[in-house]
């Protein structure tokens, strides 16, 4: 399954338990926070439990976590001004450390010059559950919010008590207390004097409303920028430590096979290179990457490989192979009686590949042993889950692990467990030295987890005036995100069914959202054609969401959607929908060369609503971000796999949106200062696929039901 479900229990304040193991408990103490600090105000935050569920890429490791009530986060400001700021959250290329600086720099009162983010570093920063689902924008901008407006009104008290002033004339500005009646002012820095200050805060503190704010809501380069374009930044894959070894690990020849024999001999007799044999695991460090290579060619292993589904026969194993575990249903009205009111009824299949994150940065991580405790650096979305599996996997105490996530080479959702972090941590356990290992891009294409492949069936009725009467959904496999329809049927009968995966699958990019939406706004195209509807008016017809009302227009209206076509060869389509918080729609154009097939992406426009923006150049990154993403899954992305071996773990393989694919892209802004902001890195690829695929139908006749759509070409 693609999103798998947390049992919420209560637990005590500031106290959060983890379930991997009964060993293994994490209790935050303010005063050890102090310790680290050195001094300074320190804010602790109250949030409200904010999700019912976690992703995971994790077929082996099983736990679950009840998320805490109350969530604390870190603010410390110094002598000098400066403010730190700690959150368990990771920046993967996202873009979140500029809009968490904001959100600090909007309530605290300072220049986001003078803030300094910690992010990702399981001894500095407060428990997280994690870097997914579009919650960062959701969940920890509102808490450093709070955190930074508590700590403004205690500085005011502080400066009120200090000068014996009633503390509604105080201002706070730039790093500073001022009493404008009496032209004097403090900074910050100086008005604490190296106090240790903690206080908590309530959930209700005030914030500052959208229409108020002077640093979010504007552009904000991006903090480091600069590091990252010259090459100053070092990604996990670019660290070294003094001493450090390279490792390198010998790979079965297929998912699951069991290590039969082993001789290493060979690469035990080769100068500086260690051997690591550990069940299944098998592995060298060597003093070059080089000579890992060569050591590890030298080792000869046998493995037994067990027979194994191949993508040929994908879809119908998926189907002939659910599992009740996890299963979700959803009915509404009577399925039969609005069939039975229907003037149409459509029947269709749609089925999804599976695909792979293909990250810039493929899987890295460096380990080192001191003392008997483990510190690693490694590109994860969950530092705190990759604590958690390195403590159980070698059976030490939590409090000797500590995990670093420098900013990441980008992850997807593909980036939640630590397979590396294990690896290099076993190697250097033998070795007695740090060592780094960095999949290969053949590694990551074939031992990293995929997109869930799925089948979904529809069976639907509708009304000749195009009202929908009846809508029957069901998901194999793919997952049960964005499953539910928005569009205002009422009767409905949704499932979806969990299925034994023939390959490791996993969070991806909006999840299951990317099938679900696949699905639902291809069929609403072939309903439309049914009853002979424009698919824009029959979506608005069957539509209450305002807000997504309002994406389908604002798109359509930038994308001139009631322009005729210049040619046979041109296509025009639509689609949207909702998924956490976020209201998107897209028109798509295409043009198709009838002789080879070919399908060429002219324009995209999408239309987003997130409620109030925080950064609109970061918001449309995003978007445009999301869009190129969802044109590789859309045209041409699939997994080949056959008796549990990848066949095409390889970029030449394995086709990825290049710069001669890419279309003329547009966003549209929907800026809801009246809504709280919602994510954005999920939501925008969600209509993608099936506005090309119903583009790709008005232009040919020929309804693409597949993901992807055009893999060598159409059968025209």
């Amino acid at each position: 399954m693609s999103e798998q479900s947390f049992v919420h229990t209560p637990v005590e304040p500031e106290r959060y338990e983890f379930n991997a193991s009964p060993a293994y408990r994490f209790e935050a103490d303010r005063r050890d926070f102090l310790k680290i600090l050195g001094g300074g105000l320190l804010i602790v935050c109250v949030l409200e439990n904010a999700s019912a569920f976690q992703e995971s890429g994790a077929a082996g490791l099983s736990f679950s976590h009840p998320l805490p009530r109350a969530i604390s986060s870190w603010l410390h400001i110094g002598q000098d001004g400066r403010v730190t700021v700690y959150t368990g959250k990771v920046e993967v290329g996202q873009n979140v450390r500029t809009s968490l600086t904001q959100a600090v720099a909007e309530e605290l009162r300072v220049s986001p010059r003078e803030i300094q983010m910690v992010m990702g570093d399981t001894d500095r920063t407060p428990f997280d559950m994690g870097t997914f689902g579009s919650r960062t924008t959701l969940t920890m901008s509102p808490q450093l919010r709070r955190a930074s407006a508590a700590a403004r009104d205690i500085l005011v008290n502080l400066a009120a008590k200090a000068w014996g002033v009633d503390s509604a004339r105080l201002v706070a500005a730039a790093g500073e207390i001022s009493d404008p009646a009496a032209h004097r002012a403090i900074k910050y820095g100086a008005l604490l004097q190296g106090k240790e200050l903690a206080e908590d805060i309530p959930t209700a503190d005030p914030l500052e409303p959208a229409t108020k704010w002077t640093v979010m809501g504007a552009p904000l380069p991006k903090v480091d920028g600069r590091k990252f374009v010259t090459g100053e930044h070092q990604y996990p894959s670019d660290l070294r430590l003094p001493g450090m070894l390279y490792g390198k690990v010998v790979r079965p020849a297929s998912f699951g096979a069991k290590l039969v024999s082993l001789d290493t001999p060979a690469a035990e007799a080769m100068r500086g290179v260690t051997v690591v044999h550990d069940g299944d695991f098998v592995g060298v460090a060597a003093p070059t990457v080089e000579q890992a290579v060569k050591a590890a060619a030298a080792i000869r292993t046998q493995w037994q490989s067990f027979p194994q589904p191949s993508n040929s026969d994908l879809f119908q194993y998926l189907k002939q192979n659910t599992v009740e575990d996890g299963r979700t249903r959803e009915q509404e009205g009577s399925l039969d009686a609005g069939l039975a009111q229907a003037d149409h009824r459509l029947s269709q299949t749609y089925t999804v590949a599976y695909i792979a994150h293909a990250p810039l940065e493929p899987r890295a991580a460096v380990a080192e042993w001191k003392e008997g405790k483990l510190i690693v650096w490694t590109g994860t979305q969950r530092p705190f889950a990759v604590q958690y599996q390195l403590a159980d996997t070698f059976r030490i105490p939590k409090d000797h692990v500590r995990v670093e996530v420098p900013d990441t080479g980008s992850a997807y959702g593909g980036k939640h467990t630590g397979e590396t972090a294990v690896e290099a941590a076993r190697l250097a356990r033998s070795a007695g030295r740090p060592v780094k290992v960095v999949w290969t891009r053949e590694e990551e294409f074939t031992w990293a987890y995929f997109r869930p492949a799925g089948v979904i069936d529809i069976r639907s009725g509708v009304h000749a005036g195009g009202k929908i009467t009846a809508w029957e959904f069901h998901n194999y496999n793919s997952g049960a995100a964005a499953i539910g329809t928005p569009y205002d049927i009422p009767n409905r009968l949704i499932e979806f069914h969990p299925t034994k995966s023939p390959l490791r699958q996993g969070s991806y990019r909006a999840l299951a959202a990317t099938a679900n939406h696949f699905a639902r706004e291809s069929h609403m195209d072939e309903l439309a054609h049914a009853v002979q509807m424009d698919p824009l008016k029959f979506r608005l017809a069957n539509l209450k969401n305002p807000r997504l009302i309002a994406a389908f227009e604002a798109a359509a209206e930038k994308f001139g959607w009631a322009k005729v076509r210049s040619s046979p060869e041109q296509g025009f389509g639509i689609a949207g929908g909702v998924e956490k918080g976020g209201h998107t729609a897209t028109c798509a154009e295409v043009k198709i060369d009838r002789a080879s097939g070919e399908v060429k992406v002219v324009r995209l426009v999408t239309a987003f609503d997130c409620g109030a923006v925080v950064n609109p150049d970061g918001l449309r990154n995003q978007i445009e971000g999301a869009t190129m993403m969802g044109l590789g899954g859309a045209l041409f992305e699939a997994i080949e796999f056959g008796d549990g071996r990848i066949l095409n773990a390889r970029f030449s393989a394995y086709r990825v949106p290049r710069f001669r694919d890419l279309p003329e892209i547009e966003a549209v802004l929907l800026d809801r200062k009246d809504i709280p902001p919602a994510g954005a890195g999920e939501i925008p690829i969600v209509g993608v696929a099936p506005a090309i695929g119903n583009a790709i139908f008005a232009a040919t006749g020929i309804r693409p039901t597949s993901l992807p759509t055009a893999r060598g070409g159409l059968k025209l």
